[in-house]
């Protein structure tokens, strides 16, 4: 028998810094069938919690880890194979694979994956690439957000379309620098231009989220000759609708107490909001310089949301690029009804049981729906 037709289940590694996961409880039993995308364990780290979701169908033929324990990046969790294998190849394969694998050490990152830091118009700007296709997206996050908001997104991008995958921090954001000029949607979008230039980038695919959507929108309006085509989840500026009090709220929140139900908001399963969440939110909002910028950003959020709504709505059409667009069923920060009045040219998908952090939530069918219908050629 060829080992092939067995698959080890292994602690993903969602994020560069992410050494262990603790798994909280498997939401399927040893011996069920499931279908690619179904959530099969539910996994906590220092960032998030989230379900394993499969990426092919299978069997569960052996559940190996156990419940409310911490297991390294690659350890072990269950074996996926067909009942043609027998329970003894089965069994075989698992004691091989525990006497062969080598938890990563700490400190141990590839050299090829290290976030990276670049001037731009007299900025430092973070980014994360992966891949060395020819082709190129750009991953393009949104308000009070960083590169880790595409934890479950950039490998699977990279390792099914063979392109380069670039997520940055914008400025004002992660560990960028914390100067955002006008705070409009311009200066990001003129950022994110002379920032593929240092790259040496002439053409990308962008894919944003949230206000992110909305800076690709504008990228896309004035530099249409530089975007090969628009990726646009969960996206302000197509649509007057967006939860101002949220905006206000995230803000002006200081404590564990005052940020919570504000994150909350973000998804439609409120346990994914863990601790280490929290408090790696409110320790990037304490850094120095990003108060004023927060403020300044939102402050244009406010006062534009309707009228750039508007303007980019009407304006899709008159993009020269494939768009698609991606919403969760449950948003409570920009509604999913905002679909309902894109053109017919638009490929869009709402998704159900899924928030404004689509893309965390359900990651495997966000990320196939972009593959189909914006990054094949």
């Amino acid at each position: 028998m060829s080992e092939n037709t067995i698959t080890p289940l292994t602690m993903p590694k969602w994020g560069l810094s992410m050494k262990e996961g603790k798994l909280i409880n498997w939401l399927v039993e040893e011996g069920s069938q499931f279908s690619r995308g179904d959530e099969l364990a539910e996994v906590e780290t220092e960032k998030i919690a989230s379900a394993v979701e499969a990426s092919m169908a299978g069997t569960l033929r052996k559940i190996v880890a156990e419940n409310d324990t911490v297991y390294p990046v690659g350890a072990l969790l269950a074996v996926v194979a067909d009942e043609s294998v027998s329970d003894d190849e089965v069994n075989a394969y698992i004691e091989k694979f525990q006497s062969e694998f080598v938890p990563e050490e700490s400190g141990d990152e590839d050299e090829g994956i290290q976030a990276q830091t670049i001037e731009v118009n007299s900025l430092n700007i973070r980014y994360l690439s992966k891949g060395d296709g020819d082709r190129v997206l750009l991953l393009v996050h949104g308000y009070g957000g960083d590169l880790d908001n595409w934890l479950f997104n950039h490998d699977e991008l990279v390792e099914k379309t063979g392109m380069r995958v670039i997520a940055l921090d914008l400025p004002g954001h992660g560990q960028s620098s914390k100067v955002v000029g006008d705070a409009n949607l311009e200066f990001f979008a003129d950022t994110i231009h002379a920032f593929l230039q240092a790259l040496d980038i002439e053409k990308a695919y962008l894919v944003g989220h949230s206000m992110g959507g909305a800076i690709s929108l504008c990228f896309a309006s004035k530099y249409p000759d530089n975007v090969l085509g628009l990726g646009l989840i969960a996206s302000a500026g197509l649509g007057d609708e967006i939860n101002n009090e949220y905006i206000q709220g995230f803000m002006e929140s200081t404590s564990r107490k005052q940020i919570k139900p504000w994150l909350e908001l973000l998804f439609a399963d409120k346990s994914l909001v863990n601790r280490q969440l929290i408090n790696n939110m409110l320790q990037y909002k304490r850094l120095d310089g990003v108060s004023d910028a927060l403020n300044a950003v939102s402050r244009q959020l406010l006062d534009d949301s309707g009228k750039q709504g508007r303007q980019f709505l009407d304006s899709l059409d008159t993009l020269a690029c494939r768009i698609c667009v991606v919403w969760g069923m449950d948003d409570h920060i920009i509604p999913a009804s905002h679909t309902e009045r894109l053109p017919d040219s638009v490929s869009k998908l709402v998704i159900e049981s899924s928030g404004h952090m689509v893309q965390m939530e359900a990651a495997n069918k966000v990320n196939q729906f972009l593959i189909d219908n914006l990054l094949t050629r």
